[in-house]
């Protein structure tokens, strides 16, 4: 059986020290020390200067500069602070987003990140992400499918979904959309 992302973190922490040869504390003050403040160059780092696998490097990353679900105090402080200051406005579109995907079933997954909620089922199906204070980006995992008109091939917006869909205000947020979104969970 699939293990959540909350077993996987864990299983990697347990494994860390027989792995690499450092605990995560000793890690933590490692990555500290080199005084790298993003994320990719943190884990660049890691991987080049300690020999660290991938999966350990970005674990260490994200525990470093706090910017995993398990670093912050909650998830609900991880959402508030996506849709704080300049980008509050666009909390509505996030909320009716978040209620049409939990109608999808009840093995859906809300897993909120420092930049952007992931919605899961097996596997990532979609993230939601604030990009800009007027716009609310979907990214989603929709792989064989031919970008059509709203549905835009992902680019460069993020690497873990195939598509985007760009929302600009309540309207956006229509059956079209969940059609997509749905099909990504099914597939999930």
């Amino acid at each position: 059986m699939a293990k959540s992302p909350d077993e996987m973190t864990a299983t990697m922490i347990r494994n860390l020290q027989e792995k690499t040869g450092k605990t995560l504390p000793q890690w933590l003050k490692i990555a500290k020390a080199s005084k790298l403040s993003r994320h990719g160059e943190l884990t660049k780092y890691l991987k080049s200067e300690h020999g660290m696998t991938h999966g350990y490097a970005n674990l260490i990353a994200h525990k470093a500069l706090q910017t995993d679900a398990g670093s912050a105090s909650s998830e609900t402080d991880l959402v508030e602070g996506q849709y704080a200051g300049g980008k509050a406005a666009l909390r509505p579109l996030y909320d009716a987003l978040i209620a049409g995907v939990k109608q999808f079933g009840k093995d859906v997954e809300i897993a909120p990140k420092k930049a952007y909620v992931s919605l899961r089922r097996n596997k990532q199906f979609a993230l939601i992400q604030p990009t800009t204070a007027t716009r609310v980006d979907v990214g989603i995992n929709l792989k064989g499918q031919a970008p059509n008109g709203r549905l835009e091939a992902s680019g460069s917006f993020n690497s873990m979904v195939s598509h985007r869909v760009r929302l600009s205000d309540q309207k956006c947020v229509d059956k079209e959309l969940f059609g997509w979104l749905k099909s990504a969970y099914d597939a999930s």
